[in-house]
């Protein structure tokens, strides 16, 4: 998918006789199609602080969860980061996370499309350590999933564009079957966390707040005591079994 802006640009009849048609102007707004390269910033993206966690080339800045290198379940297809589903649905081995830096308060972008009945996710404020097996004993999850297509009954806590197990998605409008690529968004400051998928938001949140208390002691992460507790930490996403892709993956601290 190129990022595409578009430029309007006037055009201006002017007539040429003593007629009253010469007197008349006309114009008429062309719209001009002005296609971006994937996996690149525009200048004013660089201006406001958007950094590139992924050039489309490369597994720069990317390693396994715990891990000092790339694991080979990764590779890079056609301008996307694909992750081949290797781990077989297992919860853990096959994560990613992107090592050179933590994150606090930003917003993120990335663009991703699933294969059919496939699972995966997005993480952010992960932390390593040999007590966590996984990004999802200590970071929220963006969750990125089949919808339509999911072999099993979806709970709304489990469903597409949530904050996993804590906050359920309304994603009315915006769902894309398998094999399409679709655009994500993850702000989270102190002030207001919120999740968008296809432009739409679809989960919003006060972290720390007595609400978003209640919801992590409560449920699944009462047996993951160090979930969300950082306030910052690593990007990762999930290798869940079924093939993913990810580009235009991006960032901006707030």
């Amino acid at each position: 998918m190129k990022k595409k802006y578009l430029v309007w640009v006037a055009l201006v009849g002017l007539g040429f006789s003593c007629g009253p048609k010469a007197t008349e102007e006309t114009a008429e707004a062309v719209v001009e199609e002005v296609v971006a390269p994937d996996n690149s910033l525009t200048e004013e993206e660089k201006a406001a602080g958007w950094m590139l966690l992924f050039d489309g080339t490369s597994m720069d800045g990317w390693r396994a969860f715990n891990g000092d290198s790339t694991p080979s379940n990764w590779i890079i297809e056609d301008g996307a980061m694909k992750g081949l589903g290797a781990t077989g649905g297992e919860d853990f081995g096959g994560d990613v996370v992107f090592g050179p830096m933590e994150f606090e308060e930003f917003e993120m972008e990335f663009t991703w499309k699933i294969s059919p009945g496939g699972n995966s996710g997005v993480f952010y404020h992960v932390v390593e350590g040999p007590k966590y097996k996984a990004p999802y004993y200590t970071g929220p999850e963006y969750q990125v999933i089949d919808q339509l297509g999911f072999a099993q009954p979806l709970e709304k806590w489990q469903s597409l564009a949530g904050d996993y197990a804590m906050y359920e998605p309304d994603y009315e409008g915006v769902v894309k079957p398998a094999g399409e690529w679709n655009t994500s968004k993850i702000v989270f400051s102190l002030e207001g966390a919120s999740y968008w998928l296809n432009g739409k938001k679809t989960v919003e949140f006060v972290p720390y707040s007595e609400d978003w208390t209640a919801r992590r002691n409560s449920g699944k992460w009462n047996d993951f005591p160090d979930y969300k507790i950082a306030k910052k930490g690593l990007i990762a996403l999930q290798d869940h079994g079924d093939p993913v892709w990810f580009k235009n993956i991006k960032i901006r601290p707030l």
